[in-house]
């Protein structure tokens, strides 16, 4: 597996596709800040670290409201191909401030408003509304 970011977005948008309650996949430091983002913003209820071997798993609970997924799509932007970064002026802004970017900085993964915030730019990982 060569890109664990966009295994992680294709899982959660099969998952809510399905109607699943739950995802479970391999666990990474990256992949585990990522879903906490997540669940922050409101687009996952839950992440829960799981402890086997040989490597431990992350468990997603994914929100539902009203019987639809809080999230509608979820855009990879930079991929191991092709990176792309942005400057604090230039990160993107989804949907009038509706959606979300995930942005990869110095300071660690944070989401776009808060890299705005802090006036740091970064790598643009993926989109999500």
């Amino acid at each position: 597996m060569t890109d664990k970011i966009a295994d992680l977005i294709i899982r959660i948008k099969n998952a809510y596709l399905s109607k699943q309650v739950e995802v479970v996949l391999p666990a990474t430091k990256l992949l585990e800040q990522i879903a906490q983002l997540l669940v922050e913003e409101g687009y996952l209820l839950n992440v829960e670290r799981l402890e086997k071997s040989p490597q431990d798993q992350l468990k997603l609970t994914l929100r539902y409201v009203n019987n639809l997924p809080s999230v509608t799509n979820v855009k990879r932007v930079s991929k191991p191909g092709r990176r792309v970064y942005a400057k604090s002026g230039k990160l993107p802004r989804i949907l009038s401030g509706y959606g979300t970017a995930i942005v990869s900085t110095s300071k660690g993964v944070m989401t776009t408003k808060r890299a705005k915030q802090e006036q740091i730019g970064g790598e643009v990982l993926f989109l999500v509304w």
